[in-house]
């Protein structure tokens, strides 16, 4: 069954229902084998799309402009430095006048509240790439993943470990409990999610009937699990607590001892990236050298190991996103 969902913004998957993320699910994975077979599509030709970005990126900014690019859209990077955004001009000015010349505006910065402002003025769909307290097109991407891995969400256990109360923990706790994934939350106590969050969350399970979990425990937390998600310890803007964070975090980083734990051997690892497995890249080594660490959240063993899926993740970024833009344009 096909939904319209013309004209509708994605500022978090609370907007959503179950029914609607199915549905953008499943036009993704059509789009992702016509991707493969070398079908590109024209239902996005003659829109114009704006890419606000407050904070870098490599998958949101290349699978926004691939996915636009592949349906016959044009899309425009506006760095921060780019535009007056919430500087000389108000956001809701700018997103007044972007909507004017645009046919959609994508952002990805730091307060929640910039995005719903864009999308209460623009006029257009605005869609969230990242903020400090949710990112959609993320999960949408884990969950096409999940479902490749698994053939359905329904009932499936998720482990999230590490930082439980930044944006990526509090986005799969939401799609979980709208998707009816099982949700656990693997991180210690002071690092869990608001409260008002988790009980808005086990509101909406109560429909899925899914289940979501907080515990501080890393061995018994992990048993079971279909897939454990990780995330850095460290969200960008919070460099300063990375030695209180290596502290917190060790003992929740994914090692092949948690695998064992899972005592699934078809269980699989999921990351968000960029990650710190190693000290090859500049910014790992700056990093990493710097408190005389090798690795962090994951190790490289389980990073380059059979149960690593965080590529088909990335990957799947560009045809979820396709799926959004084309059914909400």
């Amino acid at each position: 069954m096909a939904f319209n969902l013309k004209g509708r913004n994605l500022l978090t998957l609370k907007d959503y229902t179950k029914e609607e993320i199915d549905y953008l699910l499943t036009l993704a994975s059509d789009l992702k084998s016509k991707k493969r077979a070398g079908i590109k599509g024209n239902i996005l030709e003659g829109k114009n799309i704006a890419l606000i970005f407050e904070k870098p990126s490599t998958r949101t900014r290349c699978a926004f402009a691939v996915a636009a690019k592949d349906e016959g859209a044009m899309p425009e990077y506006l760095g921060k430095s780019d535009i007056q955004l919430g500087k000389k001009e108000t956001v809701a000015d700018t997103a007044r006048v972007l909507g004017r010349m645009f046919d959609g505006i994508e952002f990805r910065g730091y307060a929640h509240q910039t995005v719903e402002i864009l999308g209460e003025f623009a006029g257009v769909p605005v869609w969230n790439g990242l903020t400090d307290l949710y990112h959609p097109t993320q999960i949408l991407a884990d969950f096409l993943t999940l479902k490749e891995n698994f053939g359905k969400l329904e009932e499936t256990n998720l482990v999230y470990t590490g930082d439980g109360r930044n944006n990526m923990a509090n986005s799969l706790m939401v799609g979980s409990a709208i998707m009816g994934v099982n949700y656990t939350i693997v991180a210690p106590k002071s690092l869990w999610p608001e409260k008002e969050l988790v009980e808005e969350c086990r509101i909406l399970a109560e429909s899925s009937g899914a289940e979501i979990t907080l515990t501080a425990d890393p061995v018994k937390g992990v048993k079971g699990a279909d897939a454990i998600y990780t995330d850095v310890w460290v969200s960008m803007g919070e460099e300063e607590h990375f030695s209180e964070r290596i502290e917190q975090l060790t003992p929740y980083q994914v090692n092949m001892e948690m695998i064992k734990n899972t005592e699934n051997p078809d269980v699989i690892f999921l990351h968000c990236l960029p990650a710190y497995h190693n000290t090859e890249t500049e910014n790992g080594e700056k990093i990493l050298k710097e408190y005389g660490l090798k690795e962090m959240e994951v190790t490289d063993k389980v990073f380059e190991s059979k149960y690593s899926k965080v590529f088909d993740q990335a990957e799947n970024r560009m045809h979820t996103i396709k799926s959004v833009m084309t059914a909400t344009l």
